[in-house]
């Protein structure tokens, strides 16, 4: 699913909002709060929209740390159809959780609803204790997700495969009817080790690389990138380099946010200028992380779109 991007004028910018307990002011966010605050950053001028897709989130340091968070899918269904501009996708959805044909059908059915704006974020999988909580195989992750791709992306793209691999199957598997985009959802893998690399070069229409603090390893990363696109006979201006970022926005009249190792912390000038960083060396989406996740949070974005969409 090779798609040329070209070269944006202006970067994309999105956010991913959590649907983890406890962390929307200390509580669980509800739908109805998660469809307010995608409204609102689609107002603002943010060009896209994400959710991270687990069913568990249990660190075996600190059992008590346990949480929970809402169906990706079924949430960006319903979000798909109460917004009208704005880019949805999952970042991203572990191939393990679903059979991957089921996968295609549900992302052909969201590009269908969000009348072509969802993209197919889509990774191997890494948090065992929810792997083994609900039922999944958690061995032979990278083989696994290399074979759900060999279903996944052909049967976007053309509507029919034919796959038989030792952890997938798809016999004349077809995608009937088909959603408006001509070759279906774009699909982006976030990925960081050479396999992952090749499958994003030999496949997708986008790499994810999160998260990030300093451009510098960000342009390192996408030169390894470049590098094995050229191996694959893919020209890299064809892949779309998206970036993961978390950040800290502080209004006027607050305290001063205290610098922090995972985030860029500040104003919004001050991020806005780190995130110029980015575009800098060749991010063309950024998709940030902001913490902590509150009910203004699509205005402290928009603040920092608005001074990028100045710049």
């Amino acid at each position: 699913m090779r798609e040329d991007v070209g070269t944006p004028t202006q970067p994309k910018i999105g956010w991913i909002c959590s649907t983890q307990d406890d962390e929307h002011e200390g509580r669980t966010p509800r739908y109805r709060e998660i469809q307010t605050m995608a409204q609102e950053v689609e107002r603002l001028g943010l060009d896209s929209f994400w959710v991270a897709d687990h069913v568990l989130y249990r660190p075996s340091a600190n059992p008590v740390e346990e949480r929970g968070m809402w169906e990706a899918l079924t949430f960006l269904s319903a979000l798909a159809a109460t917004t009208s501009r704005i880019t949805l996708g999952t970042l991203v959805a572990p191939t393990s959780f679903r059979n991957p044909a089921l996968l295609a059908k549900m992302a052909d059915s969201l590009d269908e609803v969000s009348d072509g704006r969802f993209v197919l974020g889509i990774g191997a999988g890494w948090h065992k204790p929810e792997y083994d909580a609900f039922g999944y195989p958690f061995d032979h992750l990278a083989s696994r997700f290399e074979e759900a791709v060999q279903v996944i992306v052909p049967l976007l793209r053309d509507g029919h495969v034919d796959f038989h691999g030792q952890y997938a199957t798809a016999e004349n598997a077809v995608l009937r009817p088909r959603g408006p985009s001509p070759h279906g959802p774009r699909v982006l893998i976030a990925g960081r080790r050479p396999k992952m690399l090749r499958l994003v070069a030999r496949y997708t229409a986008a790499w994810n690389t999160a998260w990030h603090t300093k451009p510098e390893v960000v342009a390192e990363r996408w030169a390894e990138m470049q590098a094995i696109c050229r191996e694959e006979g893919r020209d890299p201006a064809t892949l779309e380099l998206t970036c993961g970022v978390v950040a800290r926005i502080s209004l006027p009249g607050e305290p001063a946010i205290e610098d922090h190792a995972e985030s860029i912390s500040g104003t919004p000038e001050a991020v806005a200028t780190a995130l110029r960083g980015f575009i800098d060396v060749g991010v063309q989406h950024l998709i940030l992380a902001v913490e902590p996740q509150q009910r203004d949070t699509p205005e402290r974005l928009g603040r920092v779109v608005d001074l990028l969409q100045r710049s």
